[in-house]
Parts: C-alpha cells; sequence; structure tokens
C-alpha cells in the first residue's frame, strides 16, 4: 500500500497557462508550494517539446492529461507523439461529447470509437483515461447508468478512468464505492470539492464542502491509486485561482498525516 502522488489539475490555472512564459511562472509558483506533478488540460497551444522543457526546469512530471475527443478520433498519431515527447502515458477525456450520451446507442457508439484508437494507444503504451461528471450517473434507456455500463463493456486493458469525486457525490453516489468499482483501473483520482448555497452547487477549496475527502484518500491508498490531482473547475475562494490552489493543496498534504 503507498500513498498516493499529490499534484494539481492544471485545469484549475488554466487562466494563467495560456502562452509559454505563463505557463514557466505556473510551474515556478507550482514548484513553491512543493508540487512535483500536475495534469495538463486547457492549456494554450504550447507546443509538446516547448512544454517539456518547461516541465524540466521546474522539475515537473506529468501524470495524464485531458484532450478534446475529436483528436483522439481524427488525430491519433499526432496526440501520441506528443505524449510521448512530454513523458505522459495516459491520456485522458473530460467527458463524452453530447451525443454519445443518454441512450444505450449512443454509449456503444462513443465505445466503438474508443475501441479504434484504443489498439493504437496499447500498441505504444498508452491508455484511455475517462474523466466522469454527474450525466453518466443518469439512468439510460436500458435501465443501467451510463458510468456503470462503460466499467462493464470496456476492456480494463485500455479503458481506464478518472473519478472525480465531487462529480460522484453531487449525482448521489457514494464516492469510495466508485473508487473500488473500477479498481486496477484508476492511475488518477479528481479531488474537488462543493457546497450546496440555495440549492444551488457551488465548488469549494478542499476540505470546506460536502464530500469526505479524508475517506476518499484512504480508499486511494486502500486501492493502489498512484496519483490524486486537485481540480477546481470555478467558484475559487475570493475569486482567486492561486489563493485556492494553494489552500486545497495544503489541505491534500494534511490528509497525508
Amino acid at each position: 500500500m503507498n500513498k498516493p502522488v499529490l499534484g494539481i489539475q492544471l485545469y484549475t490555472l488554466r487562466d494563467f497557462c495560456q502562452k509559454a512564459e505563463d505557463f514557466d511562472e505556473i510551474l515556478s509558483y507550482l514548484s513553491s508550494l512543493g508540487v512535483t506533478d500536475v495534469q495538463i488540460s486547457a492549456i494554450g497551444p504550447i507546443p509538446a517539446d516547448i512544454q517539456k522543457e518547461i516541465l524540466d526546469k521546474h522539475n515537473m512530471k506529468v501524470c495524464v492529461t485531458h484532450k478534446p475527443f475529436d483528436r483522439f478520433v481524427n488525430e491519433t498519431d499526432e496526440l501520441i507523439n506528443e505524449h510521448k515527447i512530454i513523458d505522459c502515458y495516459a491520456l485522458g477525456l473530460g467527458g463524452a461529447p453530447q451525443e454519445s450520451r443518454d441512450t444505450k446507442e449512443n454509449v456503444d457508439e462513443f465505445i466503438a470509437k474508443v475501441n479504434k484508437f484504443a489498439e493504437k494507444l496499447r500498441e505504444n503504451n498508452m491508455t484511455f483515461n475517462y474523466h466522469n461528471h454527474d450525466f453518466e450517473f443518469k439512468m439510460m434507456d436500458n435501465g443501467m447508468t451510463m458510468i456503470d455500463y462503460l466499467i462493464e463493456n470496456t476492456d480494463p486493458e485500455v479503458f481506464h478512468f478518472i473519478p472525480d469525486v465531487a462529480w460522484i457525490h453531487f449525482a448521489g453516489a457514494d464516492p469510495v464505492e466508485y473508487l473500488k468499482k473500477m479498481k486496477g483501473r484508476v492511475k488518477v483520482c479528481h479531488f474537488k470539492d462543493y457546497v450546496l448555497v440555495d440549492g444551488e452547487r457551488k465548488f469549494c477549496t478542499l476540505g470546506e464542502g460536502r464530500v469526505d475527502l479524508k475517506a476518499c484518500y484512504e480508499a486511494c491508498k486502500e486501492l493502489d491509486i498512484p496519483y490524486i490531482m486537485y481540480e477546481q473547475d470555478c467558484d475559487w475562494v475570493d475569486n482567486d485561482a492561486k489563493k485556492a490552489v494553494k489552500l486545497s493543496w495544503e489541505f491534500m498534504k494534511s490528509l497525508e498525516n
């Protein structure tokens, strides 16, 4: 049983990562906090070799990415090459396209598309990693939720998951239960938290919301999940994403004690 490596999903800091010099600056900031591992998502059009140069400068490693689904389908070779350059072998998708949801037929078509490029990923020792929101927990026309259908009808060797504990909880499910359902298929778990304000979901600093993150951390440790990444889409404390990262990073580190 190993402690998961903690890190930051750069989607949280996307507004500060659109140019190479800003990417450099934000990695310097994260390094000052003690961060060594990140997830790349929604950064600007920075060439992979420049990304790698800046990552190496700050001794940062990339555990997974998020890329658009059309690139998986239409630019598989380019994606593979870009990920080799940055030494990342887990390629993530932030969520299924709208047309790939809600019905068994739509989800079957989605799985078929994944299967077409998944073999090429396998040949390059790479995996496809699916990040959930809450829509995957709605019942489809076959009486199953999309998330359960994906777990049961995809190849565990190439189709992995990036479980987001806040979205799972918000959907009315138990994050720990789903971490166990995905056992052996999770390299990265997303830690996120939320509160309800007048019945509406608002994201918040880790540890200040409704999710039992300590239980999630212990489950990640028990299941030998290698990485936990903090992600917060919006609603940052004082509207300051950097401050939100600092506070949430401190909370995550406290879970190791």
